[in-house]
């Protein structure tokens, strides 16, 4: 027997996959399959099934396009209602996967079908647990997620959830490894763990949830600060229950490479939006007018869902020389399907066909403090809560990045203001969206917070509550 983590940095999402005397499982496999195709072939293993914990909302599984290829069936947990073919589990069914068997545990409370997956050994021993959303390293899933299709509210949702955890997952004997579907950085939890295995002994100790004296303490230590979910949620759960393009056909439209001339064309008829991944560096320096920068060397596919909200924007992409395909693919990780191709050459041949190009305003941390007044100039920090609250400049504006779509229109485009995050990531981000809106009396700080720490410009802890977006 062996079950291996695939784990994806940029969802913090843990796919898995189990082998035993020649069949395979997988449990909440990603969107592009052919890995796993790949992975069977080598390993000269028969797909058997296809697990799935519960129906996502931050990526959009693989599922149906890995079972229209091997034939291997999908499996949910109880009151899932898929809109395609699958089984449906029984609380506590056995599935025998080569000499291993895989227990389904219903564990309602994240999401009505929630479901987690308990191997047992081919002694008998109960071995590991793929807890996909219902326990994660350091926290549990947030209950907030499925109110509306259960018709309760989060703290119903997060009494079910007591339930769960207490009678089905503490009394499982401590040696039993946990496999969680997500680790930190994650959007479905808010205390997160950076590792992404532990054993349940460990958990039992140091996870908060696991250790409320009493079920009222449980739901109220679990809805306590949780923040409203990215909009694509919603949109990526339809998707994973009721079906979607296949994923090769999803990357065949998107790749379709297309001359500036062409280009410009397919923006101005469909009023696609121009996405550019390239890094915050190379987009400061000259981009295409209305274009919105998310650089592909972050959390891109996150930032991708919590920005663009619509799932089916259509969507033409400016990416560094090679990286089309990764762009596409991981886009389509959180459902963003309609890509309508992207502009052969890059930027430069945009550049070089004599195209109109627009620039940002960035300036280096040391000219940032050479012209600023603290308590005349107004800044705005666009990281998160958290950051601002542990040291951010005087008298700075905390308008987090992911709630720019709300905070946008209170900008008075008269007002000149500075504009930062960490490390220039976030900033240019919202510099593009605050650009294509139509604001530009901004200017933008090159390295952001960490780079202007280690200037003489004034930093402070105290938070002024007028200064921070409700």
């Amino acid at each position: 027997m062996t079950v291996e983590q695939i784990y994806t940095g940029c969802l913090a999402q843990g796919a898995y996959y189990i082998t035993s005397n020649g069949e395979a499982a997988f449990i909440d496999p990603l969107r592009e399959t052919q890995p796993y195709i790949d992975r069977l072939e080598k390993d000269g293993v028969k797909l058997k099934y296809i697990f799935e914990t519960h129906f996502h909302a931050d990526f959009v599984s693989g599922h149906l396009d890995l079972s229209k290829k091997t034939n291997a069936p999908i499996v949910y947990g109880p009151t899932a209602k898929p809109e395609f073919e699958a089984i449906v589990a029984e609380d506590n069914q056995i599935f025998e996967l080569g000499n291993v068997k895989i227990k389904v545990l219903h564990t309602p409370g994240h999401t009505m079908e929630s479901s987690c997956f308990l191997l047992i050994g081919e002694n008998g021993k109960e071995t590991a647990l793929f807890s996909g959303d219902t326990l994660f390293l350091g926290d549990v899933g947030r209950p907030d997620l499925a109110q509306k299709a259960a018709n309760m509210t989060q703290e119903e949702l997060a009494g079910l959830l007591y339930e769960s955890l207490y009678n089905k997952i503490l009394p499982l004997p401590d040696d039993v490894t946990v496999y969680p579907a997500h680790g930190a950085g994650s959007a479905c939890g808010k205390n997160m763990m950076k590792e992404t295995v532990d054993t349940l002994g460990n958990q039992k100790k140091m996870n908060y949830a696991l250790n409320q004296p009493t079920k009222e303490a449980f739901i109220k230590a679990v809805t306590d600060g949780l923040l409203p979910p990215p909009a694509y949620f919603g949109m990526n759960v339809a998707m994973n229950k009721k079906g979607y393009d296949s994923f090769d056909e999803v990357l065949t439209q998107g790749m379709k490479p297309l001359t500036a001339e062409e280009f410009e064309t397919v923006a101005k008829a469909t009023g696609a939006l121009i996405l550019d991944t390239r890094s915050d560096k190379d987009f400061a320096k000259g981009f295409i007018p209305q274009s919105i920068n998310i650089g592909l060397s972050g959390d891109f596919a996150p930032w991708v869902g919590a920005l663009i909200v619509d799932v089916k924007q259509p969507i033409l992409l400016v990416t560094d020389n090679g990286k089309e395909e990764e762009t596409v693919t991981r886009l389509s990780r959180v459902g963003f399907d309609n890509v309508l191709g992207h502009l052969t050459g890059s930027f430069e041949a945009w550049k070089n066909a004599g195209k109109v190009t627009d620039t940002v305003n960035r300036i280096t941390p040391e000219q940032f403090a050479s012209e600023v007044k603290i308590g005349e100039s107004k800044i705005i920090d666009v990281r998160k809560e958290n950051e601002y609250a542990a040291e951010h400049i005087g008298e700075a504006y905390s308008k987090p990045l992911a709630y720019i779509n709300d905070w946008i229109k209170d900008i008075n485009p008269q007002e000149h203001f500075y504009l930062h995050c960490a490390g220039g990531y976030r900033s240019m981000m919202s510099a593009s969206i605050l650009q294509a809106r139509g604001y530009r009396n901004f200017t933008e700080v090159e390295g952001g917070f960490n780079a202007i720490a280690k200037t003489n410009v004034p930093k402070t802890d105290y938070v002024c509550q007028s200064k921070v977006l409700g």
